[in-house]
């Protein structure tokens, strides 16, 4: 259904800064007006929405996908029914399948992988190195000819010389570099942020300078070479005041963080539940507030989902040997509007530049906006709608989640994004 009337739903969009209650008709795909009052056109299909929220689609910066190689994780089916089903109508995967993606021909397939009708745009990173061993360059000149949104190993660089070469290297093209600052070293066997949470758990501590060192060299670097770059995973509350400093400085970064470090601290490892096993780990309670005050003045750009699916043996371990990650698409807006927005921490606005219009600017994108105009990509969402976290309703093959078979409220409706078409997902799993 491309042309249609929706009526009196609330409209955020933080391009614009609108926020006020709306009819919105859509026209073959493009939204063709906004007023506080729409007579219905002749033929149009009106779509009651009071009470209901209208975004901008939400744009994920990184995530994994298990396909190729990993498939009893996730399928690339599973992994697109679980983003458009969490308002997700661009995301962008990271190269660490099996083969990586490290040369042009491992983007050969993916058009018959994805379908002639995937409801959402997919965009690739490249592989900076060799099967991203960080040891020498990968085939970047093609890669970017065959279309990557940018390059990253998604992994440490171990060696400051290659990442100055490589930054140097990829300047003329203007194109996304992102780098996660992370000294293995440091982190040696550590699986939780240290202090006093890990000392009684008895867990191996991971100190905050894992991170904090790394990024202070990397800025350094960044700052001498004048590349722009995006810091992956950004966790510590020292992070964010580094951060805050480079770019008064004029250093051309971006930060993102993944999503759980804005919802969860070490304050939740009493359960010692394998699913809270992350990496970068859960940080402290001050971390946590940190990152929210720092999304809140700009110094962290957006939030990114990060999701990592495996299977449920895999995580069905100890914590200590558990593999690192979980699964969000379904659960992000929903989570983060019900602990952040509903409490009066961020502007619902706020939220929306994090997911959606800023990681767009990250990646070099036009943002998804809502004006007389423009393609029609939204995604609506029904903030006051419970529902329960099970197998079926995160319409992933992956189910680890320390949220699974809990309740939630809050849940994405509908969404439009490749041809402006509305899609419901009214029905529980209807994305599936």
């Amino acid at each position: 259904m491309r042309d249609y009337l929706l009526q009196q739903v609330r409209c955020l969009d933080p391009v614009s800064g609108q926020d006020a209650v709306l009819d919105i008709w859509v026209a073959a795909g493009r939204i063709e007006a906004m007023a506080p009052q729409l007579s219905p056109p002749s033929g149009v299909t009106v779509i009651p929405a009071a009470g209901r929220i209208l975004g901008p689609g939400l744009v994920d910066l990184y995530s994994h996908s298990s396909e190729p190689g990993y498939e009893s994780r996730e399928t690339i089916a599973s992994l697109l029914a679980a983003a458009q089903g969490g308002g997700f109508t661009r995301i962008h995967l990271l190269p660490d399948m099996a083969p990586p993606l490290d040369r042009p021909a491992g983007l050969a397939d993916w058009p018959r992988r994805l379908g002639h009708e995937c409801p959402i745009q997919v965009g690739f990173w490249g592989a900076l190195t060799q099967n991203l061993a960080g040891e020498q360059m990968a085939e970047l000149a093609d890669l970017r000819q065959a279309g990557v949104v940018g390059f990253t190993d998604g992994r440490p660089l171990p060696h400051l010389g290659l990442v100055r070469r490589l930054l140097e290297y990829v300047k003329p093209w203007g194109i996304p570099v992102a780098l996660w600052p992370w000294e293995s070293r440091l982190a040696g066997v550590g699986v939780a942020r240290e202090g006093a949470i890990a000392l009684a758990l008895g867990l191996p501590e991971v100190p905050a300078s894992t991170e904090t060192a790394a990024l202070a060299a990397l800025l350094e670097v960044i700052a001498s070479v004048d590349t722009a770059v995006h810091l992956l995973r950004i966790s510590t509350a020292r992070s964010v005041e580094l951060l805050r400093q480079a770019r008064n400085s004029g250093v051309p970064v971006t930060a993102s963080t993944p999503w759980f470090h804005l919802l969860l601290s070490t304050t939740d490892l009493g359960s010692l539940h394998p699913h809270l096993r992350v990496t970068p780990p859960l940080g402290t309670p001050e971390d946590r507030e940190a990152l929210i005050a720092g999304i809140t003045a700009g110094w962290v750009d957006a939030v990114a989902v990060d999701h990592t699916p495996y299977t449920y043996e895999e995580k069905t371990v100890p914590f200590g040997v558990a593999p690192s990650g979980m699964v969000g698409y379904g659960l992000v807006l929903p989570l983060l509007w019900e602990r952040l927005v509903t409490p009066g921490s961020w502007e619902a606005r706020t939220l929306w530049k994090a997911l959606s219009t800023r990681p767009a600017a990250c990646l070099g994108q036009a943002p998804p906006q809502l004006i007389p105009g423009s393609r029609a990509e939204w995604v609506l969402f029904d903030p006051d709608l419970p529902w329960d976290v099970t197998p079926q309703t995160l319409c992933s093959q992956a189910i680890n989640t320390p949220w699974l078979h809990q309740s939630c409220r809050g849940r994405v409706v509908a969404l439009s994004s490749i041809d402006g078409s509305y899609r419901s997902l009214e029905q529980p799993g209807a994305s599936c």
